[in-house]
């Protein structure tokens, strides 16, 4: 998988270091993503349904035991890109994959700048003075080899770079 510019030691490092401090609560840092991803974009929230249930409110969405568990897989993959960041290629087809998912229950392919933003958000709240511009820079470059695999699975043949 490429990511346009492959990421240098000291952007892998900067990455694992400032992961490190975010994964140790990740349900709560990935509640600080979610909800900042409905403040910038209230549409996602009809895209979260259990068992056809329609939340009236974010709050209502983010205190949800399925909801959590969505967040706890969003972090998981985070966390599996970092563990990978040597070898992102080889979480190509599942990242496919989950592009194809996202796809099928209605996310817009757009919508994948406004989670980065939440992302980014999220590091910073939680690192405080340690998001730097460069950690910022380390996790906006990780962010795009994701989605560019992710957005593959909206289309039919692979880019071509």
């Amino acid at each position: 998988m490429e990511s346009g510019m492959p990421l240098s030691g000291r952007q892998r490092a900067l990455i694992r270091e400032s992961w490190q401090r975010v994964s140790g609560s990740p349900e709560q840092h990935g509640v600080v993503l979610f909800t900042r991803l409905f403040d910038l974009d209230p549409d996602l929230l009809p895209l979260f349904q259990y068992n056809s249930k329609q939340f009236s409110s974010p709050q209502e969405c983010l205190s949800a035991p399925e909801f959590l568990d969505h967040i706890r897989k969003v972090m998981l993959v985070i966390d599996a890109a970092v563990s990978h960041l040597e070898n992102l290629s080889c979480l190509e087809e599942y990242l496919c994959n989950l592009g194809k998912k996202h796809q099928a229950v209605g996310v817009k392919a757009e919508s994948f700048s406004t989670v980065g933003e939440s992302l980014l958000y999220m590091l910073e709240k939680c690192l405080g003075t340690a998001f730097s511009p460069d950690v910022q820079e380390a996790w906006s470059k990780l962010y795009s080899a994701v989605v560019k695999a992710m957005r593959r699975g909206w289309e039919t043949l692979p880019e071509g770079d």
